[in-house]
């Protein structure tokens, strides 16, 4: 009966390639024995070598390569035998891989889970004690483990990439890794060896108390993510049972001292909360607004935008103008139509009999989105998403200010106000409605005037674009009037 040994280290590459030469020799699985290292003699076993000398090239599924890649570091002494014969089946039985009910296959599954589980906790709870001087051209550090499968040599890798820079040990009762001078090696494995503490472990201690939340405190879930196996060879485990004895008096105290809501803030929120589908305010003044959209971190235009631009004007505003977003000039200076599109609209406003002092302005969108190129920063039209992401802070000025009319100017603001943007130039002119009933008189962007090559074009163009305003001012009378 033939009998394989394999070595100690690269067990997974000499599994497979005894597997292969099993399979090429069609040995059945019950008429070969596996062992990990040295075996007792068996009168009837062949030699290893022999075993091995003949190898094939054999087809599988992916899956089982990964999970022989797996369970070969398990401890059962049977995973070597569990995963030939499951090999075995594989060459008639398509589809095995797939068969949730096959017993066989689910122990392979419940072994592959296991050594990922143990692999995760030598990543999470190997703690290295520096050993050598620090003056060395690397230092040198060492920890020890007890992984629960053999599970050091797969994952010394991670070891290796993470702390590249340094020469470690990490010592386990089955196997020893080395690492120097950017090479991995192993040795035997050996008895916890004596590892001094270092000056970091009090500092890490303190940390690992102070961000420790009594209040959150769950003892069965910490123990299962951190076994009381591995407690002592981490340092701060030692600070464990008094945090948990004192866990109760301390989160009693938190809450003693945790601040309470003011009743009018309270009520205000309850309120809100009762209207379910209704984006209210949450600021209860203009000033409070501001505050609010420039720490806003809704959609990702805040993280390239020098600020956000928030909308100014009147609190009693019967006029609200709503542009798309802040352009260069405006993310530079924090305020709404500064720049030329700005210049252009307030000069025809004026001559339209609009007075930008008694109305609202403000954006749809109120970070600035650009691309840039050399120097410039190059104006983008905002997408959909970020356009829901912002109309809770326009709705929110809407609500404070209570517009008589808005103005709307251009496709990002008509989307944000009526929930389309379609056809604008077809539309402008016209006076439609928000969802909440607020009149929305729809035109163009200045910035669209400014963009028209053709001189005789932009005069048109403009001189519409005057008319539109005429009329919005016009119809915002008659609202005064009503």
């Amino acid at each position: 009966m033939p009998h394989v040994a394999l070595p100690h280290t690269g067990t997974d590459k000499a599994w497979r390639d005894a597997a292969r030469g099993l399979i090429a020799r069609r040995v059945p699985p019950d008429e070969v024995t596996w062992s990990r290292g040295a075996a007792e003699e068996d009168l009837f076993a062949q030699a290893p070598e022999q075993v091995a000398q003949t190898r094939a090239t054999l087809k599988v599924p992916r899956d089982f390569v990964s999970l022989a890649g797996s369970v070969v570091w398990h401890r059962d002494p049977e995973r070597f035998a569990r995963l030939y014969a499951m090999l075995w089946r594989l060459r008639s039985e398509k589809g095995l891989m797939e068969d949730r009910g096959d017993a066989a296959l689910a122990k392979l599954r419940s072994m592959e889970k296991a050594v990922h589980r143990d692999r995760h906790k030598m990543t999470a709870f190997v703690r290295f004690r520096e050993i050598g001087a620090r003056d060395l051209p690397r230092r040198r550090f060492a920890a020890w483990f007890e992984p629960t499968h053999f599970t050091l040599e797969p994952t010394a890798p991670f070891f290796a990439r993470r702390f590249a820079d340094m020469d470690w040990m990490i010592a386990t009762p089955d196997l020893t890794a080395i690492f120097e001078n950017g090479e991995i090696g192993f040795a035997a494995g050996q008895p916890k060896p004596d590892i001094p503490e270092d000056a970091t472990e009090e500092l890490w201690g303190t940390y690992f108390r102070n961000i420790f939340n009594p209040a959150r405190l769950k003892v069965g879930a910490m123990m299962s993510e951190m076994p009381k196996k591995y407690w002592k060879n981490l340092p701060e485990a030692r600070h464990i049972p008094e945090m948990i004895a004192s866990a109760g008096a301390r989160a009693e105290a938190m809450q003693a001292a945790a601040p309470t809501l003011p009743p009018l803030r309270a009520a205000k929120i309850t309120e809100r909360l009762a209207a379910p589908g209704v984006v209210r305010a949450m600021a209860d003044d203009l000033d409070q607004l501001r505050a609010e959209e420039n720490a806003c971190t809704r959609c990702p235009l805040y993280e390239n935008a020098t600020q956000a631009v928030p909308g100014e004007g009147p609190r009693d505003a019967d006029l609200m103008v709503v542009g798309e977003q802040p352009g260069d000039q405006e993310d530079l200076a924090g305020r709404p139509f500064v720049g030329p599109a700005g210049q252009m609209f307030d000069r025809i406003a004026r001559e339209a009999g609009i007075d930008r002092s008694r109305a609202f302005v403000t954006n749809a969108v109120k970070h600035f989105k650009f691309a840039p190129k050399g120097k410039r920063r190059i104006h983008q039209n905002p997408n959909t998403g970020e356009i829901k992401a912002c109309r809770f802070w326009l709705q929110s000025e809407i609500e404070l200010v209570r517009p008589k009319l808005i103005l709307s100017m251009g496709g990002t603001a008509a989307e944000s106000l009526t929930g389309s943007r379609k056809g604008i130039l077809s539309r402008r002119g016209t006076v439609e409605e928000t969802a909440e009933g607020v009149p929305v008189f729809l035109t163009v962007h200045p910035s669209y005037l400014l963009r028209l090559p053709d001189p005789a074009l932009r005069d048109d163009e403009t001189e519409k674009f005057r008319a539109d305003l005429k009329s919005a001012q016009a119809h915002l009378e008659e609202l005064r009037a009503s």
